[in-house]
């Protein structure tokens, strides 16, 4: 496939999800792992273009994360589950819970590959249009990273795009410094919790109105609540 995109894989066997990062990434895919539910969770999970799911891990289950993402984070990314049990009741709790795809282990990468493709051009045909987030007056353009309020185009740089978007998506949770830090400034290494506060207050003010549906909360960190 002529684009590059992104995919998460998520199962607590190390070595498997070497082989599927070794492979995948020799199909020009981007590839990060991680080793569990709860890692997986720690990731900006909006911003990969599909995720494979191992069902059955230590602690969170592939079906109660891909469930907290489609329900909690309210999150269309396509989802792959991987699992070793295919009885038909597994199958079908995987689909209710908002599996694209489900394949069993063993599996050959050939068919992995198979699988990913298909899945993402029929994404590619049911996503044609623009992502746009409405929240009364203002708009936000995922595809285009535009904010714009009454029809106006409102100015922000990339971190506070990515901060308010992260903020609404989680809808009324909060968000520690940390977390957003570890979230939106992932491939910095000079960052303090401040530079959150910083982009907080620089929103605040560009948006008017809206900027309070921008809540803190001493100890909590920050949400968006409209």
């Amino acid at each position: 496939m002529s684009d590059r995109y992104k995919i998460l894989v998520v199962d607590d066997e190390k070595d498997l999800c070497e082989i599927i990062q070794f492979n995948l990434e020799s199909e020009g895919f981007e590839i990060e792992l991680a080793y569990s539910g709860e890692e997986a969770l720690n990731k900006p999970l909006e911003q990969f273009d599909m995720l494979l799911l191992d069902v059955m891990m230590g602690g969170m289950s592939g079906f109660k994360l891909a469930d907290k993402i489609r329900k909690e984070l309210v999150l269309s990314v396509p989802i792959i589950f991987l699992t070793a049990r295919e009885t038909e009741n597994d199958m079908l709790t995987g689909f209710n819970v908002g599996a694209d795809d489900y394949l069993s282990k063993p599996f050959s990468i050939k068919e992995l590959v198979a699988r990913i493709k298909a899945v993402l051009r029929r994404g590619r045909k049911v996503e044609s249009k623009p992502k746009v987030v409405t929240i009364d007056g203002m708009e936000l353009d995922l595809d285009r990273k535009l904010l714009t309020i009454d029809y106006e185009p409102i100015l922000l740089t990339r971190k506070e795009f990515e901060i308010l978007y992260l903020l609404i998506s989680h809808n009324g949770k909060y968000l520690g410094r940390q977390e957003i830090l570890d979230r939106i400034w992932r491939e910095d290494v000079i960052v303090t919790e401040r530079n959150v506060d910083v982009n907080i207050a620089r929103l605040r003010k560009k948006i008017g109105v809206y900027g309070n549906y921008l809540k803190g909360r001493s100890g909590y960190g920050y949400c968006f609540e409209s």
